[in-house]
């Protein structure tokens, strides 16, 4: 036999030998396949999402700005139990600001989850919250930085940056979301101060981070903005907090045009009326409250974790031709 025929012979019996093998062997991936996919299926069960989580009436409370999630009634879901990751954001870095509840919470668990470290601004007032957060971003085996302080300067600000740098090892991934928001029926009820006060925190804080993060962003990184249903349909009585919400919306468009060609995507999530302490805090009326998220066609407010979801995907590679939106969550109101 030439050295051809030997050749062509032990490929032939190779080839056998493999198909014998797979033949052997099928049955067990075919009953594994079938048990997985049982198993997917009952963890994957439909549920009604407007009975999923508490609707209104809900009772009157009341708490000074900027409140606290902890001692809300009922209090939001955040994810701490329900959000299982699956690595889709392992070894990132992200920086969020108001991290100690509402959807800020919500990216933070969901983000750490994912396989991110990941540093949290608050106000010093938000101390008991943020500690709860650090706790699950350890509980998932990441780094967690706390950085307490006031958004409305620049100096702090560019502190927060370099602080969350330093303590990360890097930055990837910068999410503005926090925000001031306080309800007041007439413009002539809304004070320079207080209008001062809502600029500085939704509007000065993110362009104020986003120049002093720029530096450290390489591409594939991304910067997430929190805009908001009032940006497309304002309550009458939000009328300084709606107007910031829009300027995200724009920021986000705009940036994301400027940011495209060096390889950073930016997008925004638009929540409708979420579960937060905004709204215990002096975001809503105690009328509202009551009857807080009732108007949507779910019939009930969201929950900060049904929103983790959005901010994951957004900042993960896979998402890496989506820039410039923003994407809604409102319960079935909102236009984005």
């Amino acid at each position: 036999m030439n050295e051809k025929d030997k050749q062509n012979r032990r490929i032939l019996i190779g080839g056998l030998g493999a198909g014998l093998a797979a033949t052997a062997i099928a049955p067990v991936f075919a009953a594994e396949s079938s048990e997985g996919a049982v198993a997917g299926a009952a963890s994957a069960a439909l549920q009604d999402p407007t009975s999923k989580y508490p609707k209104p009436p809900f009772k009157g409370q009341s708490q000074p700005w900027p409140g606290l999630a902890g001692q809300m009634d009922p209090k939001p879901d955040h994810g701490e139990t329900s959000y299982k990751g699956s690595g889709r954001l392992a070894g990132r870095k992200a920086l969020i600001t108001g991290g100690d509840s509402g959807m800020g919470r919500a990216a933070a668990i969901a983000y750490a989850r994912e396989g991110a470290d990941v540093a949290i601004n608050y106000l010093p007032a938000e101390e008991a919250d943020a500690k709860e957060v650090v706790a699950l971003i350890k509980a998932a085996g990441r780094k967690a930085v706390a950085i307490p302080g006031d958004l409305r300067t620049e100096a702090f600000c560019q502190r927060l940056v370099s602080e969350a740098v330093s303590g990360l090892g890097g930055l990837d991934i910068v999410v503005s979301n926090a925000a001031r928001q306080q309800a007041r029926q007439s413009i002539l009820d809304v004070s320079s101060e207080d209008f001062d006060a809502t600029m500085k925190t939704n509007i000065y804080a993110p362009f104020w981070i986003i120049k002093a993060a720029l530096p450290h962003l390489k591409p594939g990184s991304a910067i997430i903005g929190t805009t908001s249903e009032q940006a497309y349909d304002p309550s009458p009585d939000l009328y300084d907090y709606a107007q910031t919400k829009a300027a995200t919306m724009n920021f986000v468009k705009s940036l994301a045009k400027q940011l495209g060609p060096k390889g950073i995507r930016v997008n925004g999530v638009a929540p409708g009326p979420i579960w937060t302490p905004l709204q215990v805090s002096g975001g809503a009326t105690q009328e509202k409250l009551k009857s807080f998220g009732g108007q949507t066609p779910l019939g009930r407010p969201g929950q900060p974790v049904e929103l983790a979801s959005i901010y994951v995907q957004l900042a993960a590679s896979d998402a890496s031709y989506a820039t410039g939106q923003v994407y809604g969550a409102a319960g079935g109101g909102g236009q984005p």
